[in-house]
């Protein structure tokens, strides 16, 4: 889909690809409050979440890969479950641990809102268990405004964690 350079590359997310994106994502269920999933996901759940994600539309999944090794992965999907809702959608980056800080985030993003520009989709939204600072900077980069906090509205590792909502106009 798109090259920074000749290494890494943006893509679709394929069923290739599906242990390496539940392996990353895992490893935020188990050693961080990022994501509020407390046990590790299944592969058939994930295979399920891949199918949600369809290499057109609204709801995309872009991987970051070098040289057939996944870095990393950005997503549109669903804010809520009402079609009232459905040109508003919530988006992520999940990078495998030994992969951040390398600018991948920044690239998967932008390929991600380079894609659903073609698309009907009016809002976008993002929720940042605080604190993360990193997070934070990057989506406020990509034109994230702040929507609210919702104040210790998740408990994970025996702590309860707050999450600021962000929000980004796309039309």
């Amino acid at each position: 889909m798109r090259d920074s350079t000749t290494a890494t590359r943006v893509r679709p997310g394929t069923y290739d690809d599906l242990v390496a994106l539940t392996g990353i994502y895992n490893h935020y269920v188990a050693h961080t409050p990022i994501t509020f999933d407390i046990a590790p996901v299944g592969l058939e759940a994930r295979r399920a979440w891949l199918d949600a994600h369809p290499a057109t539309g609204r709801h995309r999944l872009l991987v970051a890969e070098e040289a057939g090794t996944v870095l990393g992965y950005a997503t549109s999907g669903p804010f809520r479950d009402k079609q009232a809702y459905e040109t508003s959608v919530e988006t992520s980056v999940y990078l495998a641990p030994e992969h951040t800080g390398r600018g991948l985030g920044g690239l998967l993003y932008d390929a991600l809102f380079e894609a659903l520009a073609t698309e009907d989709v009016h809002r976008a939204y993002a929720g940042i268990t605080q604190p993360n600072a990193a997070s934070m900077r990057l989506h406020e980069r990509f034109g994230f405004r702040p929507a609210g906090v919702l104040e210790q509205v998740g408990r994970k590792f025996g702590t309860f964690w707050d999450v600021a909502w962000l929000e980004k106009r796309l039309r």
